[in-house]
């Protein structure tokens, strides 16, 4: 895991990789600074891997990170299950890897360095 404290303190970095790990799980495909990314990866990483191991201590072992939120307007499947009945089964053979991170360029307003990052398919 990357060591970068992204300017906040220890609370607030947990709470914005809770969200942003919710989030890509949630869409599949967030856009984000550079080195929010690169510490949000090993994060979402885990939570697959996770997923993939699928017994109830996984299960409550990611619903205690992940915030409860439902994955669309329509409330049809929030993250926990979304990562559980959909990505997991998806990366079955796949060991690792499952995030990629593409480069946007920089910010207009602070010129900060902009990336993309989504799940693989």
């Amino acid at each position: 895991m990357a060591k970068t404290k992204l300017g906040r303190t220890t609370a607030q970095r947990k709470a914005l990789l809770r969200n942003l790990a919710t989030d890509l799980i949630v869409h599949e495909r967030i856009e984000t600074t550079e080195a929010k990314a690169k510490t949000l990866r090993p994060v979402v990483e885990k939570m697959i891997t996770l997923g993939k191991r699928g017994d109830l201590h996984a299960r409550r072992q990611a619903e205690s990170y992940l915030r409860k939120v439902d994955a669309d307007e329509e409330g049809t499947q929030n993250a926990i299950e979304k990562l559980f009945s959909d990505i997991a089964p998806r990366y079955e053979e796949r060991q690792g890897g499952y995030t990629r991170i593409l480069k946007l360029g920089e910010r207009q307003g602070d010129g900060a360095k902009t990336v993309i990052i989504e799940l693989v398919d």
